[in-house]
């Protein structure tokens, strides 16, 4: 989960969003999403759906850069 979050944490930063401003984009509670960049929370495919629709990423993109 941590490499997941990470990769999370990469592309909202290279988008120029802060934390804050990014869970409040996608509807989430600040601390929440940032428990998800931590690599604290297993997340459900439709959460996870959420935060990449928020990025204008492919799910899939995301995974595979969390597996790398």
């Amino acid at each position: 989960m941590q490499r997941l979050g990470r990769s999370i944490r990469s592309r909202r930063k290279a988008a120029g969003y802060s934390q804050e401003s990014f869970a409040d984009k996608i509807g989430m509670h600040r601390a929440y999403y940032s428990a998800i960049e931590r690599g604290e929370k297993n997340l459900q495919i439709d959460t996870l759906q959420r935060v990449c629709d928020g990025l204008k990423v492919r799910m899939s993109d995301v995974l595979k850069d969390a597996e790398e």
